[in-house]
């Protein structure tokens, strides 16, 4: 179990402190670091009594960002849980802490309500129980957020994971250094957590003029920090004003609050709420307000208007450097770093008229699957079809990271049939038993250079689905992606579009095969065809598919047309949206077929190239909006079978109105789609890919002039 330590600066806490310590150890927290920046009252009698001896430092070296920094240097734990003063844990917060981190090694820090405490007023009550309810998930449990999501993080209450505190650290701040590390973390890759149950007694109630300068501090803050400038307009203020407060007075009156005492917290709640607003707007303009006003406005008798400069530091002694072993085999691209610093292997020298033999040796090798992967389909459907024509196929596991080291070969064939199509031929995990090839075939970029290693081939091909690179941001993955196409093996695309990419911006050998579609599965079936369904592939977890976009065109969608039914399919975990939905997870072929003969439109968007699934909803009579400007024109002309729409919600959106709406139209590109998808087979497919393969055979041989 990771080990937690907890970090509390104080400035005069003797409050709550020593419940706090005291609720601290009853959680089992393995340590305790106190940071006091010269209390005047108890606090430290109370934290040595504890029996922890606290770290003070002078009140000018304080500051939000830089003392929790400090803190965290200072402590031994995995997991470093950082809360105020005056925040108490509820019973179980630490379990809940550890157990959301634990659901994903990404999640870099978990957050947990603020609960008021008996005497809070009831406009800060109001406002904390309502807010935090807004982060859970749709169960009432734990929520993951992602890049996009809101980015709002309190170190009131919140526990980091060591390793995303190393690579972020706090801003040094005098204000707001939570949310500016939610929202770098978020950029930096990690995911944040919002946790229900790993709640803090907290709230600040002050005066009604505290709460302003309050506020003042706050806002001025997220301006330093975020760039916030709060929006403010007086008709605004006085409609916002009032709704405030009469939330607050249904509030008190669901609580059972007595009539009279409803009355003398509504003026008190109008001060409040219009207070804040003037006071926000104020703060976040704080560098227009006179030096000495701002000094009296602000809680913290801040006179400045950016972060405080500091006298130059002497510099920061090195920690002692611990030696670590090597834990590990070898690193996660030995595989390029060996191909980048000495070649490909040597392939054989080609026999005179094997691109024309009748029977190859064809070995594949291709990355993890999952269930529902369309790209594996179009691997396995061709393989199953040249194993059938005789050629003697092998499929080969490149596993990076180990997604399926538990699986024994035969398993992993059981898969390939359960899932996908047909395959006797043998399964292999890694390249141990590796035996040579006439061609061997290279299927994502993270097998290409595990394929360049393999010897006793005579020819490699690359059959290449998507434009690979743009998986990534800037990074390793997208400059080794690239560095794929660039190694002479001839490819065969997915589209017209990518092979021409691929000639273009890599100068690679390409040629292009069009995907099929298994007729004996996708076609208009005897099922009832409803007017009012759209249906949308939503595969959250392939950002290439674009979800955000298609979710905000659902939106739109909904907005104009609430009865519009919306069904999404493609991932099992659904997606958080603003719109009610139908969720079906991952489907198997005939449950997609099923789907898409009911349902009037269909929504499938991918931005690396043109997919297989729109062509199966075609095939089952089932009209499609994709995007334009990607790949789909190269293969469908510009008005062809396919509604196309730029990447742009409200353009996505009228593109499934014109089809819900627009009977003729509808019909048309119903009947244009079966008939398109009747010309593309899975053994036509298969005819176009086997002609790649001797095509690369034949550059082989014409490179080294045999024949």
């Amino acid at each position: 179990m990771s080990r937690v330590t907890a970090v509390i600066p104080v400035k005069d806490g003797e409050r709550y402190l020593a419940e706090l310590l005291d609720a601290l150890r009853r959680e089992g927290v393995d340590e305790l670091i106190v940071i006091d920046s010269g209390s005047s009252d108890r606090s430290l009698e109370i934290a040595r009594a504890a029996g922890v001896e606290p770290l003070e430092i002078p009140p000018a070296e304080f500051g939000h960002g830089r003392t929790r920094n400090l803190g965290a240097e200072r402590a031994s734990g995995e997991l470093i849980w950082f809360l105020t003063q005056d925040a108490t844990p509820a019973p179980g917060a630490l379990d809940a802490f550890r157990a959301a981190l634990a659901l994903d090694e990404r999640i870099g820090v978990a957050y947990g309500p603020h609960l008021p405490r008996p005497e809070t007023s009831p406009m800060i009550a109001r406002e904390l129980t309502e807010f935090f309810a807004g982060f859970a998930g749709p169960d009432g449990g734990p929520a993951i957020q992602r890049a996009g999501d809101p980015t709002f993080l309190s170190n009131v209450n919140a526990c980091y994971r060591r390793a995303c505190w190393e690579e972020v650290r706090f801003r040094d701040l005098p204000y707001s250094e939570d949310q500016a590390f939610g929202r770098d973390a978020l950029s930096a890759g990690w995911l944040k957590a919002y946790v229900p149950d790993a709640a803090v007694l907290h709230a600040h109630d002050y005066g009604a003029l505290e709460f302003m300068r309050r506020y003042f501090d706050e806002y001025r803050g997220l301006r330093e920090t975020l760039g916030h400038v709060e929006r403010f307009r007086p008709l605004e203020v006085l409609r916002w004003t009032g709704s405030q407060t009469t939330a607050d007075l249904r509030w008190m009156a669901r609580e059972g609050l007595p009539i009279a005492e409803r009355a003398r917290w509504a003026a008190r709640s109008t001060v409040h709420h219009s207070g804040r607003r003037v006071f926000s707007a104020l703060g976040s303009r704080a560098e227009r307000v006179p030096k000495p006003l701002r000094r009296r406005l602000s809680l913290e008798r801040r006179d400045d208007a950016r972060t405080p400069s500091r006298p130059p530091r002497a510099p920061a002694a090195l920690p002692a450097p611990r030696h670590v072993d090597a834990s590990r085999a070898h690193e996660d691209y030995e595989a390029a770093a060996r191909v980048l610093r000495d070649g490909p292997a040597a392939l054989l020298d080609p026999v005179p008229g094997s691109a024309e033999r009748e029977q190859l040796r064809i070995a594949m090798v291709v990355p993890p699957w999952q269930r529902g992967s369309g790209g594996h389909n179009i691997l396995f459907q061709v393989m199953s079809r040249l194993e059938r024509r005789g050629h003697v196929c092998s499929i080969w596991v490149s596993d990076l990271f180990g997604e399926m080291s538990d699986f024994w070969p035969g398993v992993l064939r059981r898969q390939i049939n359960d899932w996908f199509a047909p395959f006797d031929g043998p399964v292999h995990y890694g390249f141990d038993d590796w035996h040579g090839a006439d061609i061997v075939v290279a299927t994502g970029w993270q097998t290409v250079h595990p394929t360049l290693l393999l010897e006793g081939c005579r020819a490699r091909a690359y059959l290449v689905n998507d434009h690979e690179p743009e998986f990534f941001a800037t990074s390793t993955e997208s400059r080794l992606a690239a560095d794929t196409y660039r190694y002479g093996m001839h490819c065969i695309a997915g589209s017209p579009w990518l092979r021409d990419l691929l000639t273009d911006i890599y100068g690679a050998s390409a040629d292009a095969f069009n995907y099929g579609v298994d007729h004996a599965i996708y076609r208009p079936l005897d099922v009832p065809r409803r007017r009012d369904t759209v249906v949308y592939y939503g595969r959250h977890s392939t950002p290439r598919r674009a979800v955000p976009i298609g979710l905000m065109a659902l939106e739109e969608l909904h907005r104009r047309r609430p009865d519009v039914r919306i069904v999404l399919f493609g991932d099992d975990v659904p997606p958080r949206t603003a719109f009610p939905y139908e969720h079906l997870g991952v489907l198997s072929q005939p449950q997609l077929a099923t789907l898409f003969a009911e349902a009037t439109v269909g929504l499938c968007l991918s931005l690396t190239n043109f997919s297989l699934m729109p062509k199966e909803m075609l095939a089952c009579g089932l009209p499609c909006v994709e995007l334009s400007g990607v790949s789909a024109e190269s293969i469908f002309g510009d008005d062809g079978a396919l509604e196309l729409a730029d990447l742009e919600p409200h353009a996505l959106a009228s593109g499934i109105e014109r089809l819900l709406d627009d009977r003729e139209l509808w019909e048309r590109r119903a009947r244009a789609g079966i008939e398109f998808a009747a010309a593309h087979s899975w053994d036509r497919a298969t005819d176009e890919v086997e002609l790649g393969l001797r095509h690369a055979l034949a550059e082989r041989e014409a490179a080294l002039g045999v024949g």
